[in-house]
């Protein structure tokens, strides 16, 4: 009987610390892959579309790193920029990151951005807005 209840106790703590060790994969203390799934393309007139990483000229992946406050390519791309993030906050158990982005030089196409990250799941969503153009993003985020 002490060895069945030796074996429930340490199976209990066992699933314990892997989900204690599981659960700071998407707070933002580790880098993250993230991969783009969909991109959602809106207008004022309401219209929108879904439209491909490569006509937006979007990275299929990004990593994430909370510590160095950068986004950037994955694999690298020469002349490419990091993006920078502004501002970090943690609610509701979703990792919020925010920050604005230049384009390309001497092209209108700035925007501002949004990301949500479950810190349970590590699905995302980032919202982008410009000039007259909105965008949404859907996709997950894995630990590097």
């Amino acid at each position: 009987m002490k060895t069945q209840k030796l074996i429930m106790v340490t199976f209990v703590f066992a699933c314990l610390v892997s989900t204690l060790s599981y659960a700071g994969d998407y707070d933002g203390s580790k880098p993250l892959i993230f991969s783009v799934k969909t991109i959602l393309e809106c207008e004022p007139n309401g219209e929108s579309r879904i439209v491909t990483s490569e006509e937006m000229q979007v990275p299929n992946f990004l990593i994430v790193d909370c510590k160095k406050m950068t986004i950037s390519p994955f694999p690298t791309i020469p002349g490419r920029r990091d993006s920078v993030i502004k501002r970090l906050e943690h609610i509701d158990g979703k990792l919020i990151l925010q920050g604005a982005d230049d384009g390309i030089e001497n092209v209108r196409d700035g925007v501002g951005w949004t990301a949500s990250i479950s810190e349970d799941t590590g699905r995302a969503v980032v919202t982008a807005s410009g000039d007259d153009v909105g965008f949404v993003i859907f996709g997950a985020c894995i630990p590097r």
